[in-house]
């Protein structure tokens, strides 16, 4: 049930602008071919953040259209084992979708560098969730949200995990970019072709 009328609000908002949007007609792909637009265009996937500044900026940055990628987002574009959902979801991308080529991009100011294991704790208490919940993860927490303090090296740390990952073919090339979130401006921190490219700034 809805509660002090905030959240049927926000549904009643989206399906208004849903309405609005399937009548205007001009995102309507029945035509096109169900099989060949699942697969990406420019077999390459993207491996980002899901900050709400990359929305509307990312793929304009990267020249990228509909149909042209597939695009992976989890908090602070983090991996948090060899067989996790990203790994999962690339190995899908690759091995049933013909992905040949993977970005990870991160992105400057990013908040997740500010998040401790102590804070996501506190802040969960304070929304009511039991010491014993916490408890069980802590310990994952710990090792996840700790680690995380520089965006570029976790960009670096990103690229040379799924280099090495067992689950990912030594031919799929990757590479790490950085994005400025109100410029689109792009960094090139390594390619799968150059490591002396670290730190290069694209031109």
């Amino acid at each position: 049930m809805m509660q002090g009328g905030t959240e049927m609000d926000r549904l009643e908002e989206i399906l208004a602008a849903n309405k609005a949007f399937v009548a205007h007609g001009k995102h309507d792909y029945t035509e096109e071919d169900i099989a060949a637009s699942k697969l990406p265009k420019k077999k390459m996937a993207i491996f980002t953040c899901m900050d709400t500044r990359l929305t509307e900026i990312l793929e304009p940055a990267m020249g990228i259209q509909r149909g042209d990628a597939k695009i992976i987002r989890t908090v602070g574009n983090y991996l948090t084992g060899e067989f996790d959902a990203v790994i999962r979801s690339l190995m899908v991308a690759i091995y049933e979708l013909g992905v040949e080529e993977i970005f990870v991009v991160g992105h400057y100011e990013c908040g997740m560098a500010k998040t401790t294991a102590d804070s996501l704790a506190a802040a969960m208490r304070a929304h009511g969730v039991s010491e014993c919940a916490i408890a069980k993860i802590h310990g994952e927490l710990e090792v996840w949200a700790n680690a995380f303090r520089d965006p570029v090296e976790n960009v670096k740390d990103a690229v040379a995990k799924i280099t090495s990952n067992p689950y990912i073919p030594k031919n799929i090339k990757v590479h790490g970019l950085m994005i400025h979130p109100r410029t689109g401006k792009l960094d090139v921190i390594q390619t799968a072709s150059d490591d002396s490219t670290l730190g290069k700034i694209a031109d």
